[in-house]
């Protein structure tokens, strides 16, 4: 199994600066290298203190490219409804030559109204703004003299520099929240699937990865190809109670941002996010015992977590990645640390010293 840093700045300048954030991201990015991690991912959000720290992570992983060589650098995810696509793809293009290609492309739909209104985009667009932009990328990426005409951005024929390093293009990622739609079209054109399983029950996320891996199949793509990253925050240490007593502490303090963002939808409806005016009663429902017994967040000693991965992996299939969150919110970067070491130095051996033993398990329809 294969783990991954994500970053997922909860915070605004009352708890941490931008500038001491950037800087111990940096320091966990390259403990991280160190330490085997296979990649780091970091988000786009705007405005306030969910994400807001980070509204471009092109930026942030080209500082993160000059201070490594070799972990791979995933964007979870860029939004194309807010930017134009030749605009994102020459960024990316650029971070694959200054990364000497070790760049992964996440593509997000956004879901946040006021980020809609901030930028003036009509949310009900949102999907088919999502599709063409990702599509004008991988055009952009792959070809040469494109022309492009899909009602949102018309221009060409054009050849978009840099070329990227990774041809005809870097690997490519759909996110999803909450979707199967999204997450079967990532299927079928063959693309890999970012999850986050903070909101989604435990069927629906079942019902999402079995619409990836239905889609891979059906479109005939090899078996083995398609990765599924599943991003969860991680909290770990030697004192169960303690870890825990600050796993509460800042899984709240996540909420409670996650619920300020997602307000908007209290007042809003669209027929492009069904279901997401339920968004903030669900939030607000969080109950950290119950998602820590449903492991939606690795919290406790180094046992707790091995075990954890395991029903993990158990229930979601051997084809999935963990993208794990260590500098949650407000926590020191000592904690943090700590975490990394022992999470490479512990819980992954542990690991795969019980898988080692396990009997091979089948997962009818992964592509894995």
């Amino acid at each position: 199994m294969r783990y991954g840093l994500s970053l997922f700045p909860v915070l605004g300048p009352g708890r941490k600066s931008a500038l001491d954030y950037f800087d111990e991201s940096l320091r966990l990015v390259e403990q991280a290298e160190r330490l085997d991690f296979e990649h780091v991912q970091i988000v786009e959000h705007y405005l306030g203190a969910y994400g807001g720290y980070s509204p471009d992570p092109t930026t942030f992983l080209a500082a993160a490219a000059m201070r490594t060589s070799r972990i791979r650098l995933v964007t979870g995810a860029v939004i194309p409804a807010f930017t134009h696509p030749l605009q994102l793809a020459g960024k990316l293009a650029m971070l694959d030559n200054l990364s000497r290609g070790r760049v992964g492309v996440g593509f997000g739909r956004a879901f946040l109204p006021a980020e809609f209104v901030a930028f003036d985009v009509p949310i009900d667009s949102s999907r088919e703004r999502f599709v063409a932009g990702v599509e004008a990328c991988r055009r952009l990426w792959s070809g040469t003299e494109v022309s492009v005409d899909d009602g949102f951005h018309r221009f060409g024929p054009v050849t978009s520099l840099p070329r990227t390093v990774q041809r005809p293009h870097p690997p490519i990622y759909l996110a999803s929240a909450m979707s199967p739609e999204t997450c079967a079209a990532a299927g079928r054109e063959g693309y890999h699937l970012q999850v986050v399983p903070t909101v989604s029950s435990a069927e629906r996320l079942a019902e999402m990865l079995a619409a990836y891996r239905a889609g891979w199949a059906e479109a005939g793509h090899p078996a083995g190809g398609g990765e599924i990253q599943v991003k969860l925050t991680c909290y770990l240490g030697a004192d169960r109670a303690e870890v825990l007593r600050v796993a509460e502490e800042l899984e709240r303090h996540y909420v409670a941002k996650m619920a300020e963002a997602v307000a908007g939808w209290a007042g809003a409806r669209s027929a492009a996010y069904p279901g997401y005016e339920q968004l903030a009663e669900k939030v607000a429902k969080y109950d950290f015992a119950a998602a820590l017994r449903d492991d939606k967040v690795l919290a406790g000693t180094p046992d707790d977590v091995t075990a954890q991965i395991r029903r993990i992996r158990a229930r979601l299939g051997s084809d999935i990645v963990l993208s794990c969150v260590f500098n949650p919110g407000y926590l020191p970067m000592d904690s943090a640390a700590a975490a990394l070491e022992l999470f490479a130095g512990t819980v992954v051996p542990a690991v795969e010293a019980a898988e080692a033993g396990a009997p091979g398990e089948n997962y009818a329809g992964s592509p894995a």
